[in-house]
C-alpha cells in the first residue's frame, strides 16, 4: 500500500493552490489524484480573460492561469497521478482509487484535501415539460464543445440562467456566429457577476428577462422552439405572460453543485445552504485532518478566491501532519487551544465560511465569506461579538451573485474573553 502525508482530491486550481502551499509549509510526502487526462480543472476551457486580477495583479485567461500553477507544481516536483478516480475515502483517510494502469488500490494518508470542484445543475432537476430532443445542453458542456472541441452548438439559442457561465456562453455563442435570443432567469435578479452582465449582455444587445422561466419545450428530433412566461413571487408560471421563441439550442445555466459525494460517504458533516462540508478556521472538516476548500466547499464567483482558501487549507493541512510528527512542534505554533465560537448567518446572509472559528488555533486575521440572500441597496454589512456590534460597513449595492467578505482580527476577539458567537448580518439603517 501506498502512504503519502497529504493526498488532494482533485487537480484544479484548488488542488493546485493546496498542494503549493503545502509542500511550502514543509512537507514533502504530497499527492494530486485528478480523474481528468490533464491538471487544471475547469479552468482549461475558459478561454475568456478576467482571472489573476487579485493573485497576479494582471488579466489572465483560464487557460494562462491554470498553467502558472500547474508550473509551480512540477518545478517543487509535487507528485500528481491524472486518470484516476477516486472511488472512497475511509474516516481514517484510507483512499481507495482506480486507474487503467494500476487497477484498484489504495493510499493511506495522515491528512487529505477535498478539492473535487463542483458540477452543473442539470435539466431532469428543473421539471421542464416537453420531449426530450437533441439541442439542450448545460452552459459548461456546451464551453468545452465550443473552446476545446470546435464544434458550434446550434444557430438559434435561448439561455436559461443568469449564472456566470450562462452569460458568459450568451458572449461566446454569439462571437461565434450564432444568434442568441434572450436570457431567462427565474429570480428577480442575476445570479451573475454585474461585470459579466455588461460585458457579455449589455455591450451585444442581448435581452436578459428575470423572474423568467421556461415552462414548454418545442420539438422531437431536434430542439424547435421553447416557451418563457414570467413567474409571479413563488417562482409559479403567469397565465398569459407567454412567450415563444423559435430556436435550435437551449443552455442551461442553473445553478452549480458541490461534488460532495465522496464528503458524505466518508461521513463529513455538511451544510445545507452551500451543499459543502462545515468547517472551521483551518478549512478543517468535522473528521480530524479532512480539509475542504474551492467549489467543493461553497461555489465562488472568482478563481483568485478559490486559490486563496485552497492555499489556506494546504497550510493547515501541513500544519495537521506536523503536529501528528511533533507535537511539540505545533504548541509553538498554536499555544493554546480555547472554546470554540460559532459564526450565525443571521438577517440577510445566506451562510458563513467558515461556520466555527477557535481563537488558539486561528492566525492573525481570517476571512469570513459569505453570500447575501437578496438584492439590498444602500445597506450595512454588520458583526455582532454576541449581542455587541463591532464592525458596519456600508455597500451601494449587494447580490446573491457576488461573495462578499469581512475579515477577524486575533487581536479583537481576544477581547472578548468569553464570546460564544458572532453574528454577521445585514441591515438597511
Amino acid at each position: 500500500m501506498k502512504a503519502y502525508d497529504i493526498v488532494i482530491i482533485g487537480g484544479g486550481p484548488a488542488g493546485l493552490a493546496a498542494a503549493i502551499s503545502a509542500k511550502k509549509a514543509g512537507i514533502e510526502s504530497i499527492l494530486i489524484l485528478e480523474r481528468d487526462q490533464e491538471l487544471g480543472g475547469i479552468l482549461n476551457q475558459c478561454i475568456h480573460n478576467g482571472f489573476g486580477l487579485h493573485i497576479f495583479q494582471e488579466e489572465l485567461t483560464g487557460p494562462e492561469y491554470a498553467d502558472r500553477y500547474i508550473r509551480q507544481v512540477k518545478a517543487l516536483n509535487i507528485e500528481y497521478q491524472l486518470n484516476t478516480m477516486v472511488m472512497e475515502i475511509s474516516r481514517d483517510k484510507l483512499v481507495t482509487v482506480m486507474n487503467r494502469e494500476e487497477g484498484l488500490f489504495q493510499i493511506q494518508a495522515k491528512a487529505v484535501v477535498l478539492a473535487m470542484g463542483c458540477r452543473e445543475r442539470s435539466r431532469g432537476a428543473l421539471n421542464i415539460p416537453g420531449f426530450r430532443p437533441a439541442g439542450i445542453f448545460s452552459a459548461g458542456t456546451a464551453q468545452r464543445l465550443v473552446n476545446r472541441e470546435g464544434y458550434l452548438p446550434g444557430r438559434e439559442v435561448v439561455i436559461l440562467g443568469s449564472g456566470d457561465i450562462g452569460l458568459i456562453m450568451a458572449r461566446r455563442m454569439t462571437l461565434e456566429g450564432a444568434k442568441v435570443k434572450v436570457v431567462a432567469e427565474l429570480m428577480p435578479y442575476s445570479g451573475g457577476l454585474k461585470r459579466n452582465i455588461v460585458q457579455c449582455l449589455d455591450d451585444f444587445g442581448i435581452p436578459l428577462k428575470l423572474s423568467h422561466t421556461v415552462v414548454d419545450i418545442k420539438g422531437k428530433k431536434r430542439l424547435e422552439s421553447v416557451t418563457l412566461a414570467r413567474v409571479d413571487e413563488k417562482g409559479k408560471p403567469v397565465l398569459g405572460t407567454e412567450e415563444e421563441y423559435s430556436c435550435d439550442t437551449l443552455l442551461l445555466s442553473v445553478g452549480l453543485i458541490p461534488e460532495n459525494e465522496l464528503s458524505v460517504s466518508m461521513g463529513v458533516e455538511m451544510d445545507s445552504v452551500t451543499s459543502g462540508p462545515r468547517v472551521n478556521e483551518s478549512l478543517e472538516t468535522s473528521i480530524p485532518g479532512v480539509f475542504a476548500c474551492g467549489n467543493v466547499l461553497h461555489v465562488h464567483d472568482l478563481v483568485d478566491f478559490v486559490s486563496e482558501e485552497a492555499a489556506l487549507a494546504g497550510k493547515c493541512a501541513a500544519l495537521h501532519v506536523l503536529r501528528k510528527e511533533d507535537e511539540g512542534k505545533l504548541a509553538e505554533i498554536f499555544p493554546e487551544e480555547k472554546e470554540n465560537i460559532r459564526l450565525v448567518a443571521g438577517e440577510g446572509i445566506r451562510y458563513t465560511v467558515p461556520a466555527v472559528i477557535n481563537i488558539g488555533r486561528m492566525e492573525e486575521e481570517l476571512k469570513v465569506r459569505f453570500r447575501v440572500g437578496s438584492v439590498y441597496k444602500n445597506a450595512f454589512i454588520t458583526v455582532y461579538f454576541d449581542e455587541e456590534e463591532v464592525f458596519r460597513k456600508k455597500k451601494l449595492i449587494l447580490a446573491p451573485g457576488e461573495m462578499e467578505e469581512v475579515e477577524l482580527t486575533k487581536e479583537k476577539l481576544e477581547e472578548f474573553p468569553r464570546l460564544s458567537q458572532i453574528i454577521l448580518r445585514i441591515e438597511e439603517k
